[in-house]
């Protein structure tokens, strides 16, 4: 948690090549595959509304806690993962 400053809403990482959006919500921390399922486009460089983020690209809407697709063009959800966090620390239950 300590990659967030206090502004940010949203941090790209990356797990074995794997490319993972951390978003910060007011009730924790959530994990999405960070590129968009329309087209390539990083989801962590994306605006945040409310629950949702929406990809830079074409707009598409995405549930930040699961991954759901709540606007078009995306058809198909993003992967979500579980999280939890201790110490400061965001543990992310991976899964290929």
């Amino acid at each position: 948690m300590s990659d967030f400053n206090e502004e940010e809403e949203a941090i790209r990482v990356e797990i074995d090549g794997h490319a993972l959006a951390l978003f910060k919500l007011e009730d924790g921390i959530y994990v999405l595959d960070d590129i968009c399922s329309h087209e390539y486009s990083r989801l962590s460089e994306g605006e945040i509304w409310d629950d949702e983020v929406y990809c830079p690209k074409h707009g598409s809407r995405f549930n930040i806690r699961s991954g759901a697709v709540r606007g078009l063009p995306a058809v198909k959800p993003v992967r979500s993962y579980p999280v939890r966090v201790e110490e400061q620390r965001v543990l992310v239950q991976w899964r290929e």
